[in-house]
């Protein structure tokens, strides 16, 4: 280390000081990057998951940065679950904070339900409050009292309502957590700026994208969990255009940030191990104000007629025809009023779809989007093609079976098709599409064979990486009680809806379809 003398008022000859770092540090800096050799960290029995070996580190990395001062980056890839470990660490810190200051998560409106879901299945007993009308009545999210938040674990809002309600600006947060973190690469828009004011403790992000490839965005990232490690704006810029000239750089930059980013890939073999081929996620989705008041207008006319005394076949095909409204309407409005120009932001699934999809695409992975609708097809992929800027491959029914060939080839083919979307039906069997290692559900078949069937398009022989899975379900509606209804049923979903498709439903007494369509929040 080489100080100049004058700040010291210590004459004009320059100073040498060596600093050894001790054997503290080191073991510090060991710890840092190997989380295996951490101290073992288990949440209470209020935590109900069961963390994987490499998920258990994950929760020691995090423990023993939030216990050193640092802000830390969990970057592990998509479907290794980044939200249990970041609940688990959560969970230990509720543990030694009672009475103190909640911590505070700031997540895409898209991802609400998925966390809601999650709080639920993994920390039931969880103190959360989540700052968004969608989740209060009437719509309106009156800021808790003094006293009520020292009794919460957690609050939960967007990254739009971070910025509009000033109550969290000022509150002053334990831990300030960043889900999709991306959201914040851009140090000048307002939205980073507004997030980075807010008061907090300890800092953690979460992303699922390679952040320590990305120079761009790396600066502010790490100006927003660890303040200064990367210099200024100027200095860092500076920085990164010398690399030109000097690509040493690089590893002096990975070396400095390394300490403070936990990434753990699906194709590295002591995960691979640990895991199944096949991932299966269910992803959940928020309806839009649309796609409420629509449901809402299928349940009223569902209800009279019900109330009017249909019976036999009538009532049969009322009920199944009220079930493809539903679908519809959890896909997009657009899609059961017929007319539109299916914009993202009315359709909770098709923003759930570009989270995932964003992930896929930086990645240059491969997908197949299933859907059990024709008319979806293309809609899905000219909004595909947005986020892939790229198009990519239809595959349905109509698309005479002379042409079936070539498109698979295409998708098959070494030059980068990022996704196909196809109706179920006719994608569902025959086909080998191994280039894809995601699988999206859009829409509910309900009949585990039949899903099996198409998934298995992806998830077959020749196929060279685990397949993730991603089960699409709209929060609070028949989508989610259906789900429900199976996982907790098996022999239902095995004996009755593999034999007779979505018709059992329409056995059901009046009570209990009421009950099944009932819109719950």
């Amino acid at each position: 280390l080489h100080l100049q003398p004058q700040s010291l008022g210590l004459g004009d000859d320059e100073v040498e000081f060596t600093v050894d770092n001790g054997r503290w540090l080191q073991s510090v800096l060991t710890k840092m990057a190997d989380p295996a050799t951490l101290a073992k960290v288990r949440p209470g029995k209020g935590f109900l998951a069961k963390l994987r070996p490499y998920q258990q580190e994950g929760l020691q990395w995090l423990c023993y940065l939030h216990g050193l001062g640092f802000g830390s980056c969990l970057a592990d890839d998509m479907g290794l679950g980044k939200t249990v470990q970041l609940l688990a660490f959560l969970h230990v810190l509720a543990a030694g904070n009672k009475g103190n200051r909640p911590s505070l998560l700031i997540i895409p409106a898209s991802l609400l339900a998925n966390w809601a879901t999650e709080i639920k299945k993994f920390w039931p007993e969880m103190a959360v409050f989540i700052a968004h009308p969608d989740f209060h009545k009437p719509r309106r999210v009156v800021a808790p009292a003094e006293h009520e938040l020292a009794g919460l674990d957690l609050v939960i809002t967007t990254y739009a309502l971070a910025q509009r309600y000033e109550w969290l600006q000022d509150a002053g947060w334990h831990c300030l957590i960043l889900d999709e973190a991306q959201a914040i690469k851009n140090p000048a828009t307002k939205q980073t700026r507004a997030v980075k004011e807010i008061v907090a403790q300890h800092r953690v992000v979460m992303t699922g994208t390679p952040v320590e490839n990305r120079l761009a965005d790396l600066w502010s990232l790490f100006d927003f969990i660890n303040p200064g490690l990367l210099g200024t704006p100027t200095e860092f810029k500076k920085f990164s255009k010398g690399l030109a000239d000097h690509p040493d750089g690089y590893g002096r930059l990975r070396r400095m940030i390394a300490p403070f980013i936990l990434r753990r890939l699906k194709s590295d073999k002591s995960i691979i191990a640990d895991l199944p081929e096949k991932v299966e996620l269910k992803s959940w989705a928020n309806l839009s104000k649309k796609q409420l008041v629509l449901y809402q207008q299928v349940i009223s006319a569902m209800a009279d007629n019900l109330a009017a005394g249909a019976d036999g076949m009538q009532r049969k095909g009322m009920i199944l025809a009220a079930l493809t409204k539903f679908k519809q309407i959890c896909n997009h409005p657009d899609q059961y009023v017929g007319t539109g120009s299916y914009l993202a932001k009315e359709s909770g699934k098709f923003m759930r779809l570009a989270e995932i999809c964003t992930a896929i695409y930086e990645k240059r992975e491969r997908v197949l989007v299933f859907t059990q609708f024709k008319e979806l097809t293309a809609p899905l992929a000219d909004f595909l093609e947005g986020i892939f800027q790229r198009p990519g491959l239809v595959l349905h029914g109509s698309v005479p079976v002379g042409k079936r060939k070539k498109i698979i080839e295409t998708f098959q083919g070494v030059d980068y098709t990022p996704f196909m979307v196809l109706s179920l039906k006719a994608g569902g069997v025959g086909l080998n599409l191994t280039r894809a290692n995601h699988v999206i559900h859009f829409d509910r078949w309900w009949n585990p064979a039949v899903e099996n069937q198409a998934t298995d398009r992806a998830y077959r022989i020749g196929q060279q990486k685990n397949v993730m899975v991603h089960k699409f379900i709209a929060k609070g509606t028949i989508e989610e009680k259906i789900d429900a209804m199976l996982e907790q049923k098996s022999q239902l979903a095995d004996d009755v809806v593999a034999s007779s498709g979505e018709a059992w439903l329409t056995e059901m007494n009046n009570d209990e379809l009421a009950e099944l369509f009932t819109l719950s929040r």
